[in-house]
């Protein structure tokens, strides 16, 4: 199996929050459950996610990415982790999912309209993550 490829990490936010989120600015994001894309394609591969894993729990506090401002609050849990082993699909996934709850998350660096998705419950966010990245192989 490949250290590298695309993953998406499902985190339930307990309450509603609000986030600075670096250059984006803050925004309020209601409890629910939120899917967020990302490509583990460098050099450092899925090593990538154990980082996100121990900033969400509180064992590392900076942030290079948009996606480590809502791990880094208290009220979010890093429930799972969805990956695509050896597949480049990062924005493919991402465009399958629920419109985004704040423009431009995790789309920096590419024309996506947002790689953060919010869903209602865990079992919805959970088949909707699967089903995408399935179809996006």
């Amino acid at each position: 199996m490949s250290d590298r490829g695309t993953y998406t990490l499902l985190v339930h936010l307990d309450v509603p929050a609000v986030l600075e989120v670096g250059a984006l600015g803050e925004h309020r994001l209601p409890a629910g459950w939120y899917a967020y894309t990302g490509s583990a394609l460098g050099s450092g591969g899925f090593a990538r996610v154990a980082r996100h894993r121990e900033l969400a729990a509180g064992e590392r506090e900076v942030r290079h990415w948009h996606v480590d401002y809502l791990l880094g609050h208290p009220a979010a849990r890093l429930r799972e982790v969805v990956r695509s082993a050896g597949a480049d699909i990062e924005c493919a996934v991402a465009r399958r999912l629920s419109a985004g709850p704040v423009d431009g998350f995790g789309a920096s660096d590419c024309d996506c309209g947002s790689h953060l998705a919010r869903f209602p419950d865990r079992e919805t966010a959970t088949a909707a993550v699967r089903e995408a990245h399935e179809a996006s192989r």
